[in-house]
């Protein structure tokens, strides 16, 4: 693959051109009726023409570069073998707009970041600069708070992280755990047994592990014990060693019960607590545990915070300018 671009000052015009090695794979690269291609012109207001194994260009030399460099990210992407997807292409577009972070990740996307997280059902690779920093964390520090808004990424990539820990043997069990009484629902007034009125607050951790894991190996190592899901309240008066353990929604944990289930850390495991500070659902949102453990734990030897933002968004490009909107600024 090679470039040439016409000298242009920012603010000034440009035609850049690139010219792919491996023609067959362009079809991949341009998307079903160009779509991916769409996407990039519509988002970052260049035109883009092929000619064969060559693409050209045009438009303001900053969004121009962007451009580029984007479909030569996309285009490595599909030489390493990995899936492109609405999603991969939004998040390369993304991308392309942040600056250099010590390395980590460049300006320019055209060769992705070497970290990934791979478990039975697919290779996950980083949306956003905010996942790099974490999924990086993830395979490194012993215990982790990841803040940030939805759609960030946060608890999928912890339950993908636990997974392939748990299938490479790191870890002998997946524990994942959840606040069960949120937005002044009442557990109680829920009809069923405990397990039926449990379930669905824990519904998005089972919908992480079946993205990871064939079903029936979700229902083997929940049954083998291997996989537990579980409100924290379940959590109380136990050491876990040996395990990979995750909290979600940890904004709706009070003070005792997030100090409880930090202290569960044993020997051999990792902890991963996930939350957005700004959708505290306790009915004094000023008692969450998640801010209380924050501000006492912060700049501790082998705890870490991973802070997302809005531009960490992943999901459809539109829940981002919702966030956006909610948080008062222009969408």
């Amino acid at each position: 693959m090679s470039r040439k671009a016409e000298q242009a000052q920012p603010g000034q015009k440009a035609r850049l051109e690139i010219l792919f090695d491996k023609p067959q794979l362009l079809g991949r690269l341009f998307g079903e009726y160009d779509q991916n291609l769409v996407a990039i012109e519509n988002r970052l207001g260049v035109y883009i023409s092929a000619r064969g194994n060559k693409i050209q260009i045009e438009g303001e030399a900053e969004a121009a570069a962007r451009a580029r460099d984007v479909l030569s990210g996309l285009y490595n992407r599909i030489v390493r073998g990995q899936d492109l997807d609405t999603g991969a292409v939004e998040a390369v577009i993304a991308m392309s707009a942040e600056p250099t972070l010590d390395g980590i990740i460049r300006a320019d996307v055209s060769q992705p970041p070497e970290v990934m997280i791979r478990t039975r059902k697919k290779t996950i690779v980083p949306r956003s600069a905010g996942q790099i920093t974490y999924m990086q964390s993830l395979a490194r520090d012993e215990i982790i708070f990841a803040l940030g808004p939805a759609g960030t990424g946060k608890t999928y990539l912890a339950v993908a992280q636990a997974v392939s820990q748990l299938i490479t043997g790191s870890v002998d069990r997946l524990i994942l755990s959840r606040p069960a009484v949120e937005a002044g629902e009442k557990l109680g007034f829920l009809p069923g047994d405990m397990k039926e009125k449990v379930d669905p607050y824990l519904r998005p951790l089972y919908d992480a592990l079946h993205d990871c894991l064939p079903a029936e190996q979700v229902e083997r190592r929940i049954a083998s014990g291997e996989i537990e899901i579980a409100p924290i309240a379940f959590m109380r008066g136990r050491t876990l060693a040996n395990a990979f353990i995750i909290l979600d929604e940890a904004q709706n944990t009070t003070p005792l019960q997030m100090k409880m289930f930090l202290t569960r850390f044993g020997e051999g495991s990792r902890m991963v607590i996930c939350g957005d500070p700004n959708q505290v659902d306790l009915p004094d949102p000023t008692k969450s545990g998640l801010a209380d453990a924050v501000s006492k734990l912060t700049g501790v030897g082998g705890i870490n915070v991973v802070p997302f933002g809005v531009s960490d968004v992943v999901r459809h490009p539109i829940v981002g300018r919702i966030v956006e909107a909610y948080e008062g600024r222009s969408a």
